[in-house]
């Protein structure tokens, strides 16, 4: 069973940082993406920085040169390092994974979700 183990998160005030966490296990599947995604009050989940299989890393305008995210291939674990942050970051943040597997020439494919984690930003 995929679990999403999120970590980080809290209160900050506008121009300080903070780092998230995602440790994945029961992954036995391939791997396609990982990333981090939020949803602010009231809006839809966008996508904050998503990694490739092949480790490129794909970030939102809105977030470039403040975000940096990092993969620990081994230990399946996405790290999400945010600096000058602004009110406008403040939202419910996920850890998604999404993969595939071909067994007994089907095709199965996974998307996951962890529970979210709040970060609050104040002006």
């Amino acid at each position: 069973q995929v679990q999403l183990l999120e970590s980080g998160g809290g209160l900050v005030q506008a121009g300080g940082s903070l780092s998230l966490s995602c440790e994945a296990s029961g992954i036995d599947f391939k791997l396609n993406t990982m990333g981090w995604y939020r949803q602010k009050a009231g809006k839809l989940r966008e996508p904050v920085a998503v990694i490739s299989s092949g480790g490129d890393v794909d970030y939102a305008e809105s977030v470039k040169g403040r975000v940096t995210m990092s993969r620990d291939v081994a230990k399946n674990t996405l790290h999400l390092q945010m600096n000058n942050l602004k009110a406008e970051d403040t939202a419910v943040y996920y850890c998604n994974v999404d993969g595939e597997k071909i067994e007994g020439g089907v095709r199965y494919v996974y998307d996951h979700w962890g529970q979210g984690t709040q970060v609050t930003v104040s002006s």
